[in-house]
This record gives C-alpha cells, structure tokens and sequence, in this order.
C-alpha cells in the first residue's frame, strides 16, 4: 500500500485546503456580484440608489392650502405601498411654512439615511440650499410640484402650470360672459406668493387670457396684488382693501387657488355681495362646495395622486440605482431639469361628476354636507343616486 510522509501529508493538507479556500472566494465574489446587480452595493447607496437609504418627502405646509395633508401625504402612502415600499422606507414630513424647519428636516432625513429628497420648497432660496447641500452628500433630489429655480434637482414633477392659469382665465371669462350684466366688468386679480415659482407661471398663464380684455378696455382691473406665502388671512385683508377701494364695485375675481378664492369670498359675503365669478386651484372639497353653491365659479382639478405617483416611482428608481427617462425638460435658469409634466383640468359643477367624483379624487358626500347640501347641484345628485354612486 502507498503511503503518505508527514511531510507529503503535510503537504497536500496545504494544497486542499489553498484550493477550497480559492473555491469558496470565488463563490463570495460571484453572491457580491449579484448584490451588485441587484442594486445592493454600498457605492450605489451612496450615489442615492442601489435599493437602499430612505426616500423622504418634504412637504411646505398646511395653511396655503388642505391639498399638502389632505391630498398629497396620503397619496403618497398609497404610492410607495404599492411601489413595494414599507413604512421604514420612506418618511413624509410637513415644515408648516418655516423653511429653516424644512432645512433643518432635510439634514435630519440625510442623517437618518435617505437616499432620496422629494422636495416642495418654500421658495427657491431655500430650496436650493436643501437641494445642495444633498447633492453634496450623494442624495439624489425630486422638485415636487415646485420648480426650484437655480436649483440643482435632478428630476422635477408637476403640472403644466402656466396651462393651470390659461384653464382659469378661459373659464373666468366664460363665466363673466354667462353672469355679469355690467358693460364693463370690473375684475380683481389675486396672485399667490411671490416666492413661488408656480404662482408665477399660473399669471403668465391668466395674464395671456385676461389683460387683453384689460388692454381693450372690455374689462377694468380693479387691482393687481400678490399674496405673500399663500397667505389666506393676508389674502382676506388684501381683498377687503381692494373692495372698499372700489367702493364694492368688483364683478369678478381671478383668484390664484381655492385658499385665496376662499378669502375673496368670505369678504364679498361680508359685504353682501357674494355670487360673483370667482375662480380657484385645487379642487379642494371647500373650493368645491362654492362652486356648487354658487359663490365660486371653476377650480382646477390636478390629479395628485398621479402626481404623487410619478412622484414616487421616479424616487424609487432613484433609489434603485437607475436613472429615468423623461418626455420633457424644463429651464430652472441654471440647468434643463428632466421633468414630468401632467395636464391640469378645469371644473365646474357641470363636470364635477365626471372629473373629480369619477377618478375618486372627492366624493358627492364629502362635498354636499351642511348647509351646502341644500344646493341645487347636491338636491340632483340625491335625487339621481349620486351619493351613494359616489362611496361605493
């Protein structure tokens, strides 16, 4: 029989064991591979994808308008559900107005782990600020809704806003046309903030309908004033001014959103003058109970939910590692922002059925309650079996 020396032994117990180690190594190498593949890797973290970090939403507040914790937080929850996401995943937080709190929230959220920003700053100061100071750090940064102007974002998701403000200045000037008898209409206009790049482009969407009927002398504008941070109380005071300027005479009012279209109407209801055009933003369920009651002549329906979800897929895939293609750019003023745009629709309660109830936005409940269910248009929705249509 072949025997082995000690030192053959010692040997060949060498080479084994070298080349179950080189076989294990090479499986070690070949799962990392894999984890790389797959999005898992530290470096792709750090870039603001690879599957891992958090994603978080910051949102600006809840007094410009409901929209913010009504509307956009819980299509958010829904989206990121659907998208695979557990709660540990993501956080959404609310700066209520302050943007030292939405910087300060940002930090927070980096330092917690976020891959992702999902941002709707308060103005584009702040704004890119945030946004710097996490491209700085690897996290990739969404504009929600909000362009941040010289910012440094790298996608940017809305609506086109300055087809917001053509949709508000067409309708209001329908509603002029149907229900003032004056020969010269004399028409108010409240912009919303000036820090707010939206606001911008809803007055150069209503400005391109309305300041011809100005220039003409068909209309008269009674006033012309921006509203600082959406402000609704400001907003009311601003209105209140503009009236007893004009001594009561005001026939329409281009109102900026629902907020601002509130306040316009709370003061023209004080005055006793309330049930004039007056347009808004949002389809709130307030902005919808003035136009069924009357006090309110169109909103503006924007599908948030779809805006949360490209929202949310776009952060997702971010924190996947990939980079998404878009159909359109928009300038900031320093850089084209690869953008996704969504179309905006006007309402009124001819069309409140087919829009907002229909897509699930609002329901013919939530809108006729109080004294608003005494409506016209609530009484034929009772009447035809709205209501119930409505939640089932």
């Amino acid at each position: 029989m072949f025997r082995l020396s000690k030192l053959q032994g010692f040997v060949l117990m060498l080479v084994l064991t070298l080349v179950v180690t080189a076989c294990g190594g090479a499986d070690t190498s070949e799962e990392g591979a894999s984890a790389d593949a797959g999005g898992g890797s530290e470096a792709a973290a750090d870039d603001g994808g690879g599957g891992e970090g958090l994603v978080a939403v910051l949102l600006p507040d809840s007094a410009s308008s409901a929209r913010w914790e009504t509307d956009d937080r819980p299509a958010f929850e829904t989206a990121f559900e659907e998208l695979g996401l557990s709660p540990d995943d993501y956080q959404i937080q609310n700066a209520e107005g302050d943007a030292a709190n939405q910087q300060s929230q940002a930090e927070q959220a980096i330092t917690n782990g976020a891959s992702v920003l999902v941002l709707t700053n308060l103005d584009s100061g702040s704004g890119a600020a945030i946004i710097q100071n996490a491209k700085d750090q690897g996290v990739a940064v969404i504009d929600y809704d909000r362009l941040t102007l010289e910012g440094d974002a790298d996608y940017y998701v809305s609506f086109d806003n300055e087809a917001v403000g053509r949709l508000q200045g067409e309708t209001l000037v329908q509603c002029v046309e149907e229900e003032v008898d004056a020969e010269t209409p004399q028409v108010a206009v409240l912009n919303g903030s000036p820090t707010d790049n939206n606001a911008t482009l809803f007055k150069n969407g209503y400005d391109g309908v309305i300041n011809p009927k100005f220039e003409s002398g068909e209309w008269a504008e009674v006033d012309d004033q921006s509203v600082p941070d959406w402000d609704n109380q400001q907003a009311l005071v601003i209105f209140e001014q503009m009236l007893t300027a004009a001594d009561g005479n005001i026939d329409a009012v281009l109102a900026a959103n629902d907020g601002l279209a509130n306040a316009a109407i709370q003061a023209l209801k004080s005055a006793n003058q309330a049930g004039i055009p007056v347009t808004g933003q949002d389809a709130t369920v307030e902005g919808l109970q003035h136009v069924v009651a009357g006090d309110q002549c169109m909103t503006v329906y924007k599908s948030i939910g779809e805006e949360a979800q490209a929202a949310a897929e776009l952060a997702v895939a971010l924190r996947d590692g990939e980079q998404p293609e878009t159909d359109a750019t928009v300038d900031n003023g320093s850089k084209e922002v690869p953008a996704v745009l969504l179309e905006p629709v006007a309402v009124t309660d001819d069309n409140i059925m087919e829009t907002v109830v229909a897509d699930g936005f609002r329901t013919v409940e939530e809108i006729c309650t109080g004294d608003v269910a005494d409506a016209d248009w609530c009484q034929e929705q009772a009447a035809g079996g709205g209501a119930s249509e409505a939640s089932s």
